[in-house]
C-alpha cells in the first residue's frame, strides 16, 4: 500500500546550482533533484545571475525530485537560498536586469559616490551607523556586498533600471513569487536589506529611519510578513508542470544558513552548526539582539518565531578546495588537459599520508575577502611557507586546514558573543562528504564533529522539517532524533598543541599582511 503521508518540497538556490529534497516527516529525504546555475563574473569585482535561468533551474531540480515520488501528497514549499543578493522585477513580476550576486562589490558607497554626482549626498557616517546597529543589528559594509549596497547601485549606476523596477527582492523571495505570484519578504530574508526593525523579533515594518538613509524608496520594497507565515498557494500553471496538488502550500523564505541552522537544531542545546558550501558559516542561537562590531558578528531574526540565531559567515570555503583543484591541479589550459571527473576523490588519495600540519605549509583561505571575525573586502588568499621539499599534496592538505583554522577563528568569536563553549560541531553541506576534512575540523578546533547523513541536501531538509513545523505536523523539540547522523569524529588529543601553535601564526598571517592586500586590491580599481 503506497505511503499517502504529506511530504514537504524544499527548495536551495546557492550560488553555483539549486537543490532540491522531497522530505518525509521523519526526517528521511525521498527523493532530490539538482540543476547548475552560471555566474557571469563582470569587471571591477561585479557578479551577477540570469534570474531566468535561475528559476528555470529551479523547475529542472523540482521535476528531477518529484519524478520519484507521489508527487499528489506533497503539502507545502519552502525555498532557501543565499543572501545579499538582489533581484529587481517589475510589477508583472519580470526581472528588470539580472541578479546582483552576493560576491559583488559594485555597490560599495566610497564607489558609489567617487563615481556618481547623485550618491554623494549619501553617507554612512559613524552616528548613522551606530544608530544601525541598534534599529536593524548590522550597518552597510564597506565592501557593498550586502543587498543594500546591491540596491544602491542599480539605482546610481543603473537609473533606468531603477525606474523600471517595482521591487527589489532577495533571491528565495523571488522564487517564493514565481511559486504563488505574492510578492513578500521577512525579517529572515530581508536581512541584509538592512531596514527592517529587528529591535524585536516578529516585526513586519520597515524602519523609516534606515529607509531615509538608505537612498532607497519605500515602495520598492516588498511587502514584510511574518517568518513563520504561509505566503499563498502554488500557481496551476507551476502545480501542472510539477504535477502538483491544487492546494501545495508556500512557506515564507529563509536564508541557507537560516535552513542549516535549523537542520542541525540549533535553536537550542549547547553546540553549533558548521557548514562547508561555497562559503562556511557557523550558526548557534542566543535569546537577545546583540551586535559584535569588533568579531563582525549579529544575532538575527530566526525561523522560529520570536528567536534570534548567531549567523557567523566565514567567507569562502569549499569554494577555496574547488579554485585549488580547478586551476592548479587539474585545469585544462595552455600546459596540458588534467580534467579529471572525481576531483575530490583524487585529493583524498593525494593527502592520504600528508600527516597534521601539512609539512609546513600554510594556506590563507580568503579568495574574495575576509569575513567574520574580521570582515575585509581587500584581504585575498594565498600559500606560504612553500620550500623545495613542498608538494602538491602538502598544498592540498593545507587548503583544507587553512579552511578548518578560519573556522577556528570563528568558534573563538562565537563563543565569546553567545557567553558560552560550544560542545560539539554538526557539520552539514558538501564539505561534510570528506571523512578526513571532519577530522581535521575537529583536530584544528579540538571539538566532536558530529557529521549529518545527507550533507548536500542538508539545507534542502531543513526547509522542508521547517515547512512540516509550519504546518502544525512537527514540534521544534522533534528535529534532533529527525535528523539522521552518519558519524561522530572525536577530536585526536596528540595534535592540539600542533594546532595550537599552527593557529597562532595564521592569525599573525592575516594581520601582517593585511597592508599588503589593501596596497595590492584598492576597493576602487
Amino acid at each position: 500500500m503506497a505511503d499517502s503521508r504529506p511530504l514537504m518540497l524544499g527548495i536551495d538556490v546557492g550560488t553555483s546550482g539549486v537543490k532540491v529534497a522531497v522530505v518525509r516527516d521523519d526526517g528521511r529525504i525521498a527523493s532530490t533533484g539538482r540543476a547548475p546555475i552560471h555566474t557571469i563574473h563582470l569587471p571591477e569585482h561585479g557578479a551577477e545571475q540570469d534570474p531566468e535561468a535561475l528559476w528555470g533551474a529551479v523547475l529542472q531540480a523540482c521535476e528531477q525530485a518529484l519524478s520519484g515520488v507521489d508527487a499528489g501528497v506533497v503539502a507545502g514549499v519552502g525555498v532557501c537560498s543565499q543572501f545579499s543578493s538582489i533581484i529587481p522585477v517589475d510589477a508583472e513580476g519580470r526581472p528588470t536586469m539580472n541578479m546582483l550576486v552576493w560576491l559583488d562589490q559594485r555597490g560599495a558607497l566610497a564607489t558609489l559616490r567617487a563615481r556618481y554626482p547623485e550618491a554623494r549626498a549619501l553617507h554612512d557616517g559613524p552616528w548613522r551607523q551606530l544608530r544601525w546597529v541598534q534599529i536593524h543589528g548590522i550597518p552597510p559594509l564597506p565592501s557593498g556586498i550586502d543587498s543594500l549596497g546591491h540596491m544602491r547601485f542599480v539605482r546610481f549606476a543603473h537609473p533606468d533600471v531603477y525606474e523600471r523596477t517595482a521591487t527589489f527582492l532577495e533571491p528565495m523571495d523571488f522564487v517564493t513569487s514565481r511559486l504563488c505570484g505574492r510578492t513578500t519578504s521577512n525579517q529572515c530574508s530581508a536581512f541584509l536589506m538592512l531596514l527592517s526593525d529587528n529591535r524585536k523579533a516578529g516585526t513586519t515594518r520597515w524602519s523609516d529611519t534606515l529607509l531615509r538613509w538608505s537612498g532607497i524608496d519605500k515602495d520598492k520594497l516588498p511587502e514584510l510578513i511574518g517568518v513563520d507565515e504561509q505566503v499563498g498557494v502554488v500557481r496551476p500553471s507551476v502545480a501542472t508542470r510539477l504535477g502538483l496538488g491544487p492546494d501545495v502550500k508556500v512557506y515564507a523564505g529563509i536564508n541557507d544558513s537560516q535552513a542549516g541552522g535549523m537542520v542541525a537544531y540549533a535553536f537550542s542545546g549547547t553546540h553549533a552548526g558548521l557548514v562547508i558550501g561555497t562559503t562556511g558559516a557557523m550558526a548557534t542561537h542566543v535569546p537577545f539582539k546583540r551586535t559584535d562590531i569588533k568579531n563582525s558578528i549579529v544575532s538575527m531574526p530566526s525561523p522560529v518565531a520570536g528567536a534570534y540565531f548567531v549567523m557567523a559567515e566565514n567567507g569562502i570555503a569549499g569554494r577555496a578546495v574547488e579554485h585549488f583543484l580547478e586551476n592548479i591541479v587539474f585545469p585544462s589550459d595552455g600546459f596540458a588537459d588534467h580534467t579529471l571527473d572525481d576531483r575530490f576523490a583524487a585529493l583524498h588519495r593525494a593527502i592520504e599520508d600528508v600527516e597534521p600540519g601539512s609539512n609546513g605549509v600554510m594556506f590563507l583561505p580568503w579568495l574574495n575577502g575576509s569575513f567574520t571575525p574580521a570582515e575585509d573586502a581587500q584581504v585575498r588568499g594565498g600559500f606560504l611557507n612553500l620550500s623545495l621539499e613542498t608538494t602538491r599534496a602538502d598544498m592540498a592538505m593545507a587548503v583544507l586546514e587553512g579552511v578548518a583554522l578560519n573556522f577556528r577563528w570563528l568558534r573563538d568569536a562565537v563563543e565569546s558573543f553567545a557567553r558560552r563553549r560550544l560542545s560539539h560541531l554538526v557539520f552539514y553541506g558538501g564539505g561534510a562528504v570528506s571523512d578526513r576534512w571532519s577530522q581535521i575540523i575537529a583536530d584544528a578546533l579540538q571539538v566532536p564533529v558530529h557529521r549529518l547523513a545527507h550533507p548536500r541536501y542538508s539545507t534542502c531538509l531543513g526547509v522542508g522539517l521547517t515547512c512540516f513545523h509550519r504546518a502544525g505536523l512537527l514540534p521544534l523539540e522533534a528535529f534532533a532524533e529527525r535528523v539522521p547522523v552518519q558519524a561522530i569524529v572525536e577530536p585526536r588529543p596528540q595534535y592540539a598543541d600542533l594546532y595550537d601553535g599552527v593557529f597562532a601564526q595564521f592569525v599573525q598571517a592575516f594581520r601582517k599582511n593585511r597592508k599588503i592586500f589593501h596596497t595590492l586590491n584598492p576597493l576602487s580599481r
